[in-house]
């Protein structure tokens, strides 16, 4: 229990610090191509280093959200239905329709009642 608060712990502090690592990354570019501006450069490409940074700290923000996120739940639909029985997965009252044509050519009803 103790080592799973720690890695959660420590997974939180990579989820804010991968964070903050992506927007330093695209302030970084940003920075880039404003300077590039300025020395009068046709902008090709980003320097390798913000490149480098904006993969690594993605990277690591994935992986410290899912470990926060927990246990995957699986997605299989039989988990889901195996202790349902047919007429209930079957059973979709907001498709039940009342007044359609089966009045109309019943013998029971007449014209009257329409």
């Amino acid at each position: 229990m103790h080592v799973q608060r720690m890695k959660n712990n420590l997974a939180q502090i990579c989820v804010v610090f991968g964070l903050f690592s992506l927007i330093h990354a695209a302030y970084s570019a940003a920075q880039h191509r404003a300077y590039l501006r300025l020395i009068e450069q046709t902008f090709d490409y980003l320097p390798e280093d913000i490149i480098v940074q904006a993969l690594v700290s993605l990277l690591l923000t994935l992986w410290a959200v899912t470990v926060v996120a927990g246990e995957f739940k699986e997605i299989r639909a039989t988990t889901e239905l195996e202790n349902k029985s047919f007429e209930v997965i079957g059973n979709r009252p907001s498709f039940y329709t009342f007044s359609h044509r089966g009045k109309v050519m019943s013998p029971v009803y007449s014209q009257a009642y329409l």
